[in-house]
C-alpha cells in the first residue's frame, strides 16, 4: 500500500507577520491526488492565513515546497470550456488594444497546457509559455505552443530574455497566489517586460473572498491572497506601475490588472477601486477580523444538510475534483462513504483518490451510473457550466452548491 505524500518535506514556518485572518485545525494537503492503492496515513499540516501589517498581503505562514506541488500537476486549463473561452476573449482584446502582430512578442507565465497562447499562435504572433509542471508543459508542446519548463524567478527570467528577448505583452493569470517567493517572481515579470510593454495579471480579489466566504480557496497551493492595495505595494517595489484594472466574474470575482514600467495615467476604474478598498478598510486590522467565524457557519450549514440527506437514505455524489473542493470536503470532515464519489472530466485525476477524504475520483458517466439523488458541485465558480453538462447528460436530480451557503440550482 502506498502512503500519502511520502516525499514531501515538512513545511517551513514563516516569521510572524501580523493578525490571523483564518485558522483551522491541522489540514490534509490538497495536492497531489493519490493513487487508488493509497492507505490512510496522510500527513496533515497546519493551514493558517495571516495578514502582513506592512503590505496587507494575506499569506500562509506554513509554506510547502512548490516543486512538490507543481512539478507534476493534475490541472489542465483546457478542460474547462468556459475558461478557454475567457482566454480567447482576452487574447482578441489584447491584440486589438496593443496592436499586436507578427513583429510583437508575448510571454505567458504559468502557461499550463497552452489554453491561452494557442490563440496568439493561431494569429501568427510569436509567443513563449513558461510552465513549471513538466507533464502540463508537454501537452502544450504537443499542441505546437513554444514552452519553457521552468519556475519563473529573477534568474530564470534573465535566461529567457537572453534567448527570447523581452515581450510587448506579459501575461500572468491566476499565478500570483501560487508563488512562495513573490519578490523574485515579480522581479522576473519586470525583466520579461519590454520598456514600453504591458503586464496583464489576473488574480482573485480579496474583497470577494471575504464578502462571499470563499474560504475553500485558502489551501497550501495558494500561498497568498491579494487586494489591489497589496498588489500595488508589491509591484512598486519592482518599479511596475498600475494604470488600469477590470473587474471579472472569474474565480468568484477577480481583478485584471494592467501595469507597465513607465508611468501612465490611472484609469477611472483603477481610481474607483482604490477608493472602494480604502472605504472598506483594507489597510486596517478590522477588515480581516471575524472571517473564521463566518467560515464555521458555512461548514456547519453543509454538515447539517449532509446529515439530513444521509438520514433520508439519499445517495450523494460530488462533482469537480479541484483543490477548492478537496479543501471544502476536508474542512467539513467528509470521508469516503459520506459521499459515493467525485466526478471530474480530467483523465489525470480519474482513478485516483482525494487526499484526506480518500473519496474516489471517477468519470462523469461513472458518477451518473451510481444514480445519485443529489450532486454537490464543488467548484462553485463554474457551477453553471457543470449544471448544463449534467442536465445535457440526462441527470434530473437535485444539484447543489455549498458556498457561501447551501443552494439548490
Amino acid at each position: 500500500m502506498t502512503r500519502c505524500l511520502p516525499n514531501f518535506p515538512v513545511p517551513r514556518l514563516r516569521r510572524p507577520l501580523g493578525p490571523v485572518f483564518a485558522i483551522w485545525a491541522p489540514w490534509q494537503w490538497p495536492m497531489p491526488y493519490l493513487p487508488a492503492t493509497a492507505d490512510f496515513g496522510c500527513r496533515a499540516t497546519p493551514l493558517r492565513a495571516v495578514v502582513c501589517s506592512a503590505c496587507r498581503m494575506v499569506q500562509l505562514d506554513h509554506v510547502v515546497d512548490a516543486k512538490g506541488i507543481f512539478t507534476d500537476y493534475a490541472y489542465f486549463s483546457s478542460a474547462s470550456s468556459s475558461w478557454a473561452a475567457h482566454a480567447a476573449d482576452f487574447c482578441a482584446a489584447m491584440m486589438q488594444r496593443l496592436n499586436l502582430g507578427p513583429a510583437s512578442r508575448v510571454i505567458e507565465v504559468a502557461s499550463n497546457d497552452g489554453y491561452l497562447l494557442r490563440n496568439f499562435v493561431a494569429a501568427g504572433i510569436p509567443c513563449l509559455g513558461v510552465e513549471p509542471a513538466a507533464n502540463v508543459a508537454a501537452a502544450a508542446l504537443a499542441a505546437g505552443i513554444p514552452t519553457e519548463v521552468a519556475f519563473l524567478t529573477e534568474k530564470s527570467a534573465l535566461d529567457i530574455v537572453q534567448r527570447f528577448g523581452t515581450a510587448d505583452l506579459v501575461v500572468a493569470n491566476n499565478v500570483l497566489a501560487h508563488v512562495p517567493d513573490i519578490n523574485s517572481f515579480t522581479a522576473g515579470l519586470a525583466l520579461l517586460l519590454a520598456p514600453t510593454g504591458v503586464l496583464s495579471v489576473e488574480v482573485p480579489h480579496l474583497l470577494n473572498l471575504v464578502d462571499h466566504v470563499q474560504f475553500d480557496t485558502i489551501y497550501h497551493e495558494h500561498y497568498a491572497y491579494y487586494s489591489l492595495l497589496a498588489i500595488e505595494r508589491l509591484f512598486s517595489r519592482h518599479d511596475l506601475h498600475l494604470f488600469d484594472i477590470q473587474q471579472l466574474p472569474t474565480h468568484g470575482g477577480s481583478l485584471r490588472i494592467m501595469a507597465a514600467k513607465d508611468l501612465r495615467a490611472p484609469s477611472p476604474a483603477l481610481i474607483a477601486m482604490r477608493k472602494t478598498e480604502a472605504l472598506r478598510g483594507v489597510d486596517t486590522d478590522a477588515f480581516y477580523n471575524g472571517f473564521s467565524a463566518r467560515v464555521t457557519e458555512v461548514i456547519q450549514g453543509f454538515q447539517a444538510w449532509l446529515a439530513i440527506k444521509t438520514d433520508m437514505g439519499r445517495k450523494i455524489t460530488t462533482y469537480g475534483a479541484a483543490a477548492k473542493g478537496n479543501t471544502f470536503l476536508n474542512a467539513a470532515r467528509v470521508r469516503r462513504g459520506d459521499v459515493l464519489a467525485v466526478a471530474d472530466l480530467s483523465p489525470a485525476k480519474q482513478g485516483r483518490l482525494l487526499p484526506g477524504s480518500h473519496i474516489p475520483v471517477v468519470t462523469p458517466q461513472a458518477m451518473l451510473d451510481l444514480r445519485p439523488d443529489d450532486i454537490l458541485i464543488l467548484p462553485w465558480n463554474i457551477a453553471p457550466e457543470i449544471f448544463s453538462q449534467l442536465r445535457a447528460a440526462g441527470y434530473s436530480g437535485a444539484i447543489w452548491t455549498a458556498v457561501p451557503e447551501m443552494r439548490q440550482l
